[in-house]
């Protein structure tokens, strides 16, 4: 129904700088939400940033201040500055979509992931 490509991970040393893109197609409902995850070895997947098709915008606390989320409705896309890149930012990054007419029955979409290594 929905499928999310991501591109844009690699290898940068601390304090460097990538872009993660995402590009959403199939059936996509008019409100809905996308955003990014992560998930490091031998930890949970934990979200990074979303935003919503209002431009409503949330963040996690660890990358306040150096990610910016930002998308392109016309175009199902959404995009992830990273800045001030920390070795603890390093995982694989999922796209994610969440969409649905009921609160309580919302489905979520997942890209393949992306890795993103910073080295010290």
């Amino acid at each position: 129904q929905v499928q999310l490509v991501e591109s844009g991970g690699g290898l940068v040393q601390a304090g460097g700088s990538l872009r993660l893109s995402c590009a959403a197609s199939g059936s996509i409902f008019r409100n809905n939400v996308m955003g990014w995850y992560r998930q490091a070895p031998g930890k949970q997947r934990e979200l990074v940033a979303r935003i919503t098709t209002g431009d409503s915008t949330n963040y996690a606390d660890s990358v306040k201040g150096r990610f910016t989320i930002s998308r392109d409705k016309a175009k199902n896309t959404v995009a992830l500055q990273m800045s001030g890149l920390k070795p603890e930012d390093t995982a694989v990054y999922f796209c994610n979509l969440q969409q649905g007419l009921f609160t309580d029955r919302e489905y979520n979409y997942w890209g393949q992931g992306t890795q993103v290594t910073v080295s010290s």
